[in-house]
């Protein structure tokens, strides 16, 4: 049956944070009316109408996770957090190569695969694809055309959403409301394990035995904070023996060797660009803190149970955090660069106080 509000209606009884009062312009709903109904017919084109199921059913016991729609690590640590709540399921994973290992020994996934023909001859009781995108509906429909299915998104598209939060909700309502609202709200968190490879190979890092961490550097220029080396003179002002390792993907390459250089003296360690995100999600691991922007790695943290002092930008901590995170957060409605150094530093002495 057609409906557009399932473009901008949560699919779940529970109320999460979201922007969707930014999303409903008559110039927004005009082009998302468009791709609904595109989706929409896309299905019965597909002959897919006739699968489609609304529940996770108990005779569902061998699964195939479909997740393609989400191509940066944090994304899919977000959008897959609720499958823990398939621990009773033999579940399997298809998703995007640069991901694959992100789940490699993964304490719910059985399998991972990232090559179609890996999972071709393969049968399945049911299949969980993210969304009602005609790409999601085309691999499902590769790999398994007449498998029954069941979507975390469904036609939701557009708001800003709390993904975490979102893909709880969303599996407790596809398992019939098994939790309350509370208890998915206590657990709600993303998850990952980390391999034994990476975790040996960390191992053989000549880390100090205990330190704090600091990603260096981002994507987008408004959660990209430049302060960090202003950030560690006031660290080490105040702790001149204190251990910190810069960690970070490549963007971040520059503005650490500045700070390596600046700081030669004293005990930084560079990491920026150097290991891969597993690798460096176990040294966050190992970390008593990580200061961070709002990005993957952050997510990383979360995943592991790491305190973090987050700064946000125009997306605040309720749409990116939940109940279960130590965080210690601050926000720019604009840009991370608008927080000073000092509400970072005065940050970080409320996390020491607490843990002290």
């Amino acid at each position: 049956m057609i409906s557009f509000k399932q473009t901008y209606t949560l699919p779940f009884k529970s109320q999460i944070p979201t922007f969707i009062e930014n999303f409903l312009s008559e110039k927004i709903l005009i082009r998302q009316k468009v791709k609904y109904l595109r989706r929409y017919f896309f299905i019965y084109l597909k002959g897919q109408h006739t699968h489609e199921l609304n529940l996770i059913l108990p005779q569902h016991k061998n699964i195939l996770w479909i997740n393609i729609s989400a191509p940066s690590f944090g994304d899919s640590l977000m959008d897959l957090s609720s499958r823990i709540l398939l621990e009773d399921k033999k579940l399997d994973l298809f998703t995007d190569a640069k991901n694959a290992n992100l789940y490699s020994d993964d304490s719910c996934f059985l399998n991972v695969y990232s090559d179609s023909k890996q999972v071709e001859k393969k049968s399945y009781d049911l299949i969980i694809i993210d969304s009602y995108s005609s790409r999601s509906i085309r691999s499902k429909c590769y790999l398994s055309k007449s498998t029954p299915f069941v979507s975390m998104f469904g036609y939701f598209n557009g708001p800003e959403v709390n993904r975490v939060l979102f893909s709880f909700h969303q599996m407790n309502h596809l398992l019939d409301y098994k939790y309350s609202e509370n208890e998915i709200n206590k657990i709600a968190k993303a998850s990952i394990s980390i391999n034994k490879r990476d975790k040996d190979f960390v191992q053989k890092v000549d880390l100090p035995p205990s330190f704090i961490s600091i990603v260096i550097g981002g994507e987008w220029a408004y959660r990209t904070y430049n302060k960090w080396h202003l950030v560690v003179k006031k660290i080490i002002k105040n702790d001149i023996d204190i251990n910190i390792i810069l960690v970070g993907s490549d963007n971040g390459k520059d503005a650490a060797d500045q700070i390596e250089k600046t700081f030669i003296k004293y005990k930084i360690y560079n990491y920026v660009g150097k290991f891969t995100f597993s690798q460096t999600a176990e040294i966050i691991n190992k970390s008593e803190v990580l200061f961070c922007c709002d990005g993957g790695l952050m997510h990383a943290a979360n995943s592991v149970n790491t305190p973090i002092i987050t700064l946000f930008a125009r997306l605040t901590s309720a749409m990116q955090l939940t109940n279960s995170i130590s965080a210690f957060s601050l926000y720019d409605i604009e840009n991370v660069n608008n927080i000073s150094v000092e509400q970072v530093i005065n940050q970080y002495e409320k996390y020491k106080l607490l843990v002290n």
